[in-house]
């Protein structure tokens, strides 16, 4: 059983991916702090590694070779922009989700839980967005707008993380009911 989570910053994706594993008992593999590690182990913010990234593919590669390696091996919770991409790649059987929420509402969630400005937010989860779609346009042809191979899509602006996993939860009752 592969469960994949994507969304941009501040979709709630982090909150309802940890609610998910606790319930199912199955771990989560967050691409993001694969990605903080390697900025820290770099000397680098966040901001410093996406502008090396666009430059330097290798970066999102050796990050993407180490999410693909989860999605092999299943039995885990796998959220990332690219965890279902990810997962096509590899040709593994998935149930994967797109969490959005309007711009607004991502800004305010990122700056309450980093204790940011909301404006100066939203410029940089559009900054990032914009980054992280031209690198995955560049690296592996892929449109960070294209929703298509998502199984689920839902939008978390008006529902609490507990109603977001009990909606998953059912698809992968559903979606995984032989392999017990």
């Amino acid at each position: 059983m592969l469960i994949t989570i994507s969304g941009l910053p501040g979709s709630g994706k982090t909150t309802v991916a940890r609610l998910l594993a606790a319930r199912l008992g199955i771990p989560h593999v967050y691409a993001g702090d694969i990605y903080r590690a390697e900025a820290e182990a770099r000397g680098l913010s966040l901001a410093e590694l996406n502008a090396l990234a666009e430059r330097d593919h290798s970066i999102d590669r050796a990050l993407d070779d180490r999410m693909a390696a989860q999605a092999r091996a299943g039995g885990v919770i796998l959220e990332g922009r690219l965890a279902a991409f990810v997962a096509r790649q590899e040709q593994v059987d998935a149930l994967k989700v797109w969490l959005t929420a309007s711009d607004a509402v991502r800004a305010h969630r990122v700056a309450g839980r980093e204790g940011a400005n909301v404006a100066a937010v939203l410029a940089e989860n559009d900054a990032r967005q914009q980054s992280d779609a031209r690198r995955y346009l560049e690296i592996y042809g892929w449109d960070l707008d294209d929703t298509s191979l998502y199984d689920l899509l839902l939008d978390s602006d008006d529902r609490t993380p507990e109603a977001l996993a009990d909606v998953i939860q059912a698809a992968v009752a559903q979606r995984f009911a032989d392999s017990g």
